[in-house]
């Protein structure tokens, strides 16, 4: 990956329905010459695909809580990681180290709602302990970062 795979990566993170000709300006190549190097990083998997974001709050889910997950003695954490991937209220899950095993984002239409779901949490096959903090406000999310220079 070179200086240009890097500007075309940052122009997508920012742009993501940018045009290979507009990528192309940006970067002082062709379209075609764009397209080559964004299939090619589709292939070896740096670029994993494109989505829309979407404001929660107007889908009805605006209570944000992170809940980590502590597992019992015996639990094993692939298990309860495909058990917790069943609930579509987990926005994210991250396997971590600390105090808890896992950390969940959740949404939520409300706090009736975040219960209901902490008590399918706790209810898990393998999950010993919840503990849940709620989002008051979101100052950013999904910030798009410069990337590493090349080494």
């Amino acid at each position: 990956m070179d200086a240009v795979d890097r500007q075309l990566i940052q122009a997508l993170r920012e742009n993501g329905r940018a045009s290979y000709a507009e990528l192309g300006r940006l970067v002082g190549l062709s379209g075609p010459s764009v397209t080559d190097r964004i299939n090619r990083l589709e292939a070896a998997g740096v670029i994993t695909g494109y989505r829309a974001t979407v404001d929660s709050a107007s889908l009805g889910l605006g209570v944000i809580a992170l809940i980590g997950i502590s597992l019992s003695d015996a639990a094993d954490h692939e298990d309860v990681a495909m058990r917790l991937k069943d609930l579509s209220e987990i926005e994210d899950c991250w396997f971590i180290a600390g105090d808890d095993s896992f950390m969940l984002k959740v949404r939520s239409t409300n706090v009736d709602g975040l219960e209901k779901t902490i008590r399918r949490l706790s209810g898990t096959k393998g999950v010993s302990r919840t503990r849940t903090t709620i989002v008051l406000s979101t100052k950013w999310e999904n910030r798009v970062g410069e990337l590493p220079e090349e080494e």
